[in-house]
Formats: structure tokens, C-alpha cells, sequence
């Protein structure tokens, strides 16, 4: 995603590797690599980046809420994050949470991360070795200090005058059904539906088996929900898998910010109009 701070160099840090570019790398001195939501296995020395607990705010009511660059550059120096680690996240499900923390780190600063395309299935798929999860070994703790968020992340009052002028295109990232207002949220309490004026871009549909679609094929579903220009902002539940709406722009040099708060906040019952359906009329909260 488009963030303030360094970018990858996509020369020596693209946005994602392949198994068999970690199977091959695995033992350098400066890899480390994260896994974002710990399962049963992980990859061999896998540490864990924790986007339930300390990688966010846990005295938000909003689900999923960044952390302060100063909470967060403690957790990262504690997983022994340098400057110059060369980082490598993926997650059990393939792709779902992992383009998340890329995306934190990127926006804070670090230089050098990619996710794992496929994440832990495709590794296990590829028949590389697992070891069962317990508590991470010790490390000596890291460099890397978090720079501030800033403008990557929209508040829900600039997300409000997007929607009312069409500054950006504001893509929501959650299921067609969510969206409709035809399946439950997840989440108690919250309201069905979606923000009058955006656009529906499920991230399961960005993917296949766990993996990003080809490039031609993720232009073409990315274009016919935002366009061939212009920036996007992307929402989900809880900022989480729109951060992988938030990858393939990046892949497509779309400009691009992120909904932090996204439907933990908008959806709450005092929040701002809701739509439901396709074409959506709109329906206020209740006074």
C-alpha cells in the first residue's frame, strides 16, 4: 500500500516470495519470519505476530485498532525486528492476515517486507518441514523503531466527506452477502450493511487457493470496482483483509489508504448512515 516512510525495494524486497524462495533463504542470519495468526505448526523458527494481542490497541472497543508507534515499536524490537531484518510474514489461511502486517511495518518505516504467497498451506503443499507451535525462543531484542501511522489511515470523518465527494474510490474488502446486509456480522451489535456510496471488492475474490491471481487478472477485478485511476480507500471488518485489497493496489501503483476503523466503527448502532443491498437505499441510526 502507499504509505509515508521507505518502500520496499522491490529489487531485493518485493511484495511477496514464493515457497521455494524462503526454503532457500530460510537460514539467513537477517531473515525472520512472522506468523500472524499461530496455529497448530509453523514454518521453523516462525515468530509470532500477535494482531490479536500486543500488534493492537487493547484499550480500543474497535476491533483490530493500530497500536501507538511507541506500543508498537516495542513489540517489534521484543520479536527482535532490526532495520535491517529482512522480514517475511504469511498466516495459516494463505492469504487473509499477513498483507496486515506487511502493511504496519511498511507504514512505520521498515524497509524490508514481503508476505508468503500461500502462506502456511502452501508451504506445507510444497512438502517443506513444520514444527509444532510453542513459545518463541528467546531473541535478542531489535532496532527497529515505528514511525507514526499518519495519513496511511483515513478516520471515519474523512471516510464520511470521501463518500459525499468523490474524492476516492472507498472499497469495502467483506463478503457480498455482509455487504448486502444479507448475512450476520460477525461481530455482536453491530448493524448490517454497508457505507452509501462504496463499492463492494471481496478479497477472496483477489485470490485462488490461498493465493494471489495472476497480475492480468487482479487489474481486471480491481478496475471494474475502482476504476483504471484515481485513489481507493479500503474497509473490511476490522482493517484487517483490506489490507489485501490495500496489496494489489500497491501491485497496480494505485494510491492507496486504509479505513482503520472500517465496520467495527461504522457499523456500530449510533454510527453514520448504513445501506443495504446492491443498489442500497440508505438508513439512518437511529436518533
Amino acid at each position: 500500500m502507499t504509505t509515508p516512510g521507505p518502500a520496499n525495494d522491490s529489487r531485493t524486497c518485493p511484495p511477496t516470495v514464493d515457497v521455494s524462495w524462503l526454503a532457500e533463504h530460510l537460514d539467513d542470519p537477517d531473515l525472520i519470519v512472522l506468523d500472524t495468526a499461530a496455529g497448530d505448526v509453523r514454518i521453523p523458527g516462525a515468530r509470532r505476530f500477535d494482531l490479536d494481542g500486543v500488534m493492537s490497541d487493547a484499550d480500543s472497543p474497535i476491533a483490530h485498532t493500530l497500536p501507538s508507534a511507541v506500543a508498537f515499536t516495542e513489540a517489534c524490537q521484543a520479536l527482535g525486528i532490526r532495520r535491517r531484518s529482512r522480514v517475511v510474514v504469511y498466516d495459516p489461511r494463505g492469504i487473509f492476515s499477513s498483507p496486515r502486517a506487511r502493511w504496519m511495518l511498511i507504514t512505520a518505516g521498515h524497509p524490508c517486507v514481503s508476505i508468503l504467497d500461500g502462506g502456511l498451506p502452501a508451504w506445507i503443499a510444497a512438502g517443506h518441514a513444520t514444527e509444532p507451535w510453542d513459545e518463541s525462543p528467546s531473541t535478542t531484542p531489535g532496532d527497529f523503531v515505528a514511525q507514526p501511522f499518519g495519513s496511511a489511515v483515513v478516520p471515519r470523518d474523512e471516510v464520511e466527506r470521501i463518500l459525499e465527494d468523490g474524492s476516492a474510490t472507498v472499497l469495502d474488502a467483506r463478503s457480498r452477502g455482509r455487504f448486502a446486509g444479507i448475512e450476520p456480522e460477525p461481530r455482536e451489535g453491530l448493524r448490517p450493511g454497508h457505507m452509501p456510496g462504496s463499492v463492494n471488492l471481496p478479497f477472496t475474490e483477489l485470490l485462488d487457493d490461498g493465493r494471489l491471481r495472476p497480475l492480468p487478472e487482479l487489474r481486471a477485478r480491481f478496475e471494474e470496482a475502482a476504476g483504471t485511476d484515481g485513489p481507493v480507500v479500503v474497509s473490511c471488518g476490522s482493517g484487517v483483509t483490506a489490507c489485501v485489497i490495500g496489496l494489489v493496489a500497491e501491485l497496480l501503483d494505485r494510491p492507496v489508504r486504509l479505513y482503520d476503523g472500517s465496520w467495527s466503527e461504522w457499523g456500530l448502532p449510533d454510527g453514520p448512515p448504513v445501506a443495504r443491498g446492491e443498489g442500497a437505499s440508505v438508513t439512518r441510526s437511529p436518533e
